[in-house]
């Protein structure tokens, strides 16, 4: 197995999740098959409670792990499916060593950061790294790894001297390190600094690990004597300096690399130069100059609780913007908190009351992400109603789905009381409760998660029209309440209407086109064996 390691210097934040995706891309464009893994020093054993004003959105894989946003990009840009076990945590490693350590699997020894817990993540590294996640049998060539926060963090001492073990354990050819630091420009001098970039070098150098390439973000291109210098300093080729500056859509981030010739430095390092190919990024260079091009726009209204960080809904974003761009719109999303759509709101911060109203008037779709707590939901539900009543595309995801149930209760089945228990326990009408799994002592891990197969049990019902008439579809779900059917049964319909406009499901139409293609195909092939091979080979049989 092959490794490259992605770490991040200076400050965080830089890119470093987009920098190993786009580091993956160009790879499998080489025709190398990748996987990626992301270490998060925290001490949580997953992202599942952490709130998204702290770390971002929590994204959810198939298989129900709630892990790192930066495993999104990875699944977007490398057209993966990860596992739980590819977001490696603190929390994840001391509770897997706490647990042998109570097994009495280490014979009494003294246990301790190292070995056992450097061991504990060498281990994992190498057993998640061969896990085939592409669809294909065999392990892939390339493993990327990201080291979450920066260099110097104390949290991530026991990963850096782990990693520091791994590339001395598999051998120089088999090991790539790739630092990500920051190129700032002194507003008053005008002039690209090293330092910064110069000391984080140094730190890495100082802890065991040297950098084969360094990945410069900076708003404008390197000069060129900007990267003599970080070469002399760095003790890192001219040619391994590679500068990711600002650009107008991420998707133009692994055209740079293949631009510099990142490709060419990373092979070269890992001694795969013999096998690989050019990188073939056409369709890549296509994506991101369409995007470019786009001229028409429709405004979105995003009605959410952590508007404050665009982050927090990341993969929304994601795949708005892939909606859009199938149907040759620019996406122009209004953020607007919810709490500012209430009526308390108009007499605490009437400003901020009037120019949310002002914005989700001007906006021709509405969309109301997910969410805990009661903070905000009047603001949601006058959200739904206003595009209910005004009839404005609108689009509920987990909790704004439920929204728009309490509201449709409420305003058009003359349910005043309708409500959801997380909201209010004791409502007379409660269209949303519980689901009877959930735990209500813990948080972590006690929802539904991950990727579920859905059967409808009549098949030519609305929902199955609006999929192109398959017979199941798959959800990604994470949700702690549910939907209450006898509430529900007689308004299913026109929430599945309002929440599935025809501009967002081009993409999934295509998916279930592919799946009911291959379903007809498996349908023929058995109707095939049955009518004609199978009693052919009865008679021959008979015959002999």
């Amino acid at each position: 197995m092959k490794y490259v390691l992605v770490t991040g210097g200076v400050v965080s934040g830089l890119g470093k999740g987009v920098t190993a995706s786009s580091v993956g891309v160009v790879l499998k464009a080489c025709g190398l098959r990748v996987t990626s893994i992301k270490i998060d020093p925290y001490l949580n054993t997953d992202a599942g409670t952490m709130s998204p004003f702290e770390h971002g959105e929590v994204f959810v894989l198939d298989d129900g792990g709630e892990v790192d946003l930066d495993l999104g990009n990875y699944e977007r840009f490398l057209d993966v499916r990860l596992t739980k076990n590819n977001n490696i945590t603190t929390g994840k490693i001391y509770q897997s060593v706490l647990e042998k350590e109570r097994k009495g699997d280490y014979l009494g020894k003294t246990v301790q950061v190292v070995p056992h817990i450097t061991d504990a993540i060498k281990n994992w590294i190498e057993s998640v790294a061969v896990i085939p996640v592409d669809g294909k049998e065999g392990p892939a060539d390339v493993c990327v790894i990201e080291l979450g926060g920066t260099v110097g963090d104390i949290e991530s001492m026991p990963f850096i001297e782990a990693l520091r073990q791994l590339s001395f354990s598999v051998g120089p050819d088999n090991f790539c390190l790739i630092h990500v630091s920051l190129i700032p420009v002194l507003g008053v001098v005008g002039e690209q600094k090293t330092k910064p970039t110069q000391h984080s070098v140094r730190e890495l150098r100082a802890l065991g690990l040297t950098p084969h390439l360094l990945a410069c973000r900076s708003a404008q291109p390197l000069l060129e004597n900007t990267k003599e210098k970080l070469s002399q300093f760095c003790h890192v080729p001219i040619g391994n300096i590679l500068n990711i500056h600002d650009v107008p859509n991420i998707w133009h981030v692994p055209l740079l690399l293949r631009n510099q010739n990142a490709h060419h430095s990373i092979l070269k390092q890992l001694n795969l130069l013999s096998i690989a190919a050019p990188p073939n990024l056409q369709a890549w260079t296509k994506r991101a100059e369409t995007y470019d091009n786009l001229k028409n726009s429709v405004r979105i209204a995003m009605v959410g609780k952590y508007v404050g960080l665009a982050d927090s809904y990341l993969s929304v974003v994601k795949a708005l913007l892939h909606a859009c761009i199938a149907c040759s719109l620019k996406p122009s999303i209004d953020w607007i908190a919810a709490s500012d759509l209430e009526d308390e709101s108009a007499k605490l911060t009437p400003k901020d009351h009037a120019a949310a109203w002002e914005t989700l008037r001007n906006a021709e779709c509405v969309l109301v992400p997910g969410g805990f707590g009661d903070r905000g939901v009047g603001g949601m539900i006058l959200a739904a109603k206003y595009a209910r009543e005004n009839n404005i595309p609108y689009l509920g995801i987990c909790l704004g789905m439920q929204i728009s149930v309490i509201e449709f209760a409420r305003s058009v089945l003359g349910l005043k009381r309708a409500n959801s228990n997380e909201f209010d326990s004791e409502t007379p009408n409660p269209v949303v409760i519980f689901m009877p799994e959930g735990s209500r002592t813990h948080m972590g891990s006690t929802m539904r998660l991950g990727s579920r197969r859905t059967l409808f049990q009549t098949p030519d019902c609305v929902t199955s029209k609006l999929y192109v008439m398959i017979i199941f579809f798959s959800l990604e779900r994470t949700s702690r309440y549910m939907l209450l059917y006898i509430q529900l049964n007689n308004l299913l319909s026109f929430i599945v209407v309002i929440c599935l406009q025809q501009w967002m499901l081009v993409p999934r139409v295509i998916t279930f086109i592919y799946q009911l293609t291959n379903l007809v195909v498996r349908m023929v092939t058995k109707l095939l064996f049955l009518h004609l091979v199978l009693p052919f080979a009865q008679q021959l049989a008979g015959s002999w």
